[in-house]
């Protein structure tokens, strides 16, 4: 039996998180060959989960202050206090 579309929706959702089993990749594959709708939402919900992973990398590699950074800050909030 062919999966409704808010079936592919979570399943795809879940894919992200876990690995399908065959037969769950096997009727998303078969469901997104006929289904325009659920292959755009596919498409959008993967390039939404590698946006923020990047983000993510981004933040980690640019987000750090140097100590002389954090220093200044630190004499600026003890002088405010």
């Amino acid at each position: 039996m062919m999966p409704s579309c808010k079936e592919v929706s979570e399943l795809v959702s879940q894919s992200l998180d876990r690995k399908l089993s065959l037969r769950e990749r096997a009727s998303v594959r078969l469901h997104l060959m006929m289904c325009h709708m659920c292959a755009a939402y596919r498409r959008q919900i993967e390039f939404m989960h590698d946006a923020v992973r990047r983000l993510g990398r981004q933040a980690q590699t640019q987000g750090t202050l140097s100590d002389e950074a954090k220093a200044r800050i630190k004499k600026r909030i003890e002088e405010r206090q």
